[in-house]
């Protein structure tokens, strides 16, 4: 029981307490870069978390043989492999999306969320764990790219995942929505409703007897 707890406390940490976005502000040039429509947060948020999970799983498994010396520069070579491959799938299997992210798929490579969680986590912890770990810092990363990406979407575009649902005679769109500074608008008001639940949460709380 006690390690079931463990395990999920490891997984869900992600997704609220520790969301790398919301609360550690990690990761935050593709989070406004690319989140103009929440196909693009969907398509960025499952790269970075396959290259989060790969690359925690490598580094925990050899973190008893890297050298201490080498062992930023090690895990950095790992990722950006792992980089590699996630962007030569997309251009292969799926162009327009590709071809829509432009460099953020490469610049994953440079997500502090993907060397820190390689560096504070799977280099100290199992394979198992970290995989959890990995799994759930991914899952709360891309949850919040695409619910920016679909309040953008929605309010720029009148649609969601492409699809056309608000007709342009009954709405009209915010362009400044799929606008750079749509992003930044839409990023701090989530921050400032999170921080807020947070708060009302922990007043709450400390109310109890």
């Amino acid at each position: 029981m006690a390690v079931s707890k463990s395990v999920l406390e490891e997984f869900t940490k992600g997704l609220w307490s520790e969301n790398p976005v919301i609360k550690a502000l990690l990761g935050l040039c593709p989070t406004l870069a690319v989140t103009n429509s929440a196909l693009n947060g969907l398509s960025m948020g499952l790269a970075t978390t396959f290259v989060l999970i790969s690359s925690s799983t490598i580094v925990s498994i050899i973190k008893r043989v890297v050298p201490a010396q080498v062992r930023i520069p090690t895990f950095i070579v790992i990722i950006a492999g792992f980089v590699t491959v996630a962007d030569i799938f997309l251009k292969a299997q799926f162009p327009p999306i590709s071809k829509s992210l432009g460099p953020y798929v490469p610049l994953i490579v440079v997500n502090c969320l993907i060397l820190g969680r390689s560096e504070i986590f799977a280099s100290k912890h199992s394979v198992g764990m970290s995989i959890i770990d990995a799994l759930g810092m991914g899952v709360g990363f891309s949850g919040t790219l695409v619910v920016l990406g679909s309040i953008r979407e929605i309010l720029g575009s009148g649609s969601l995942f492409n699809f056309k649902f608000l007709a342009e005679s009954l709405f009209t769109p915010w362009v400044v929505m799929v606008l750079p500074a749509g992003a930044f608008l839409t990023l701090g008001f989530l921050i400032g409703m999170i921080n807020f639940i947070s708060s009302r949460k922990g007043s709450k709380g400390r109310a109890q007897p």
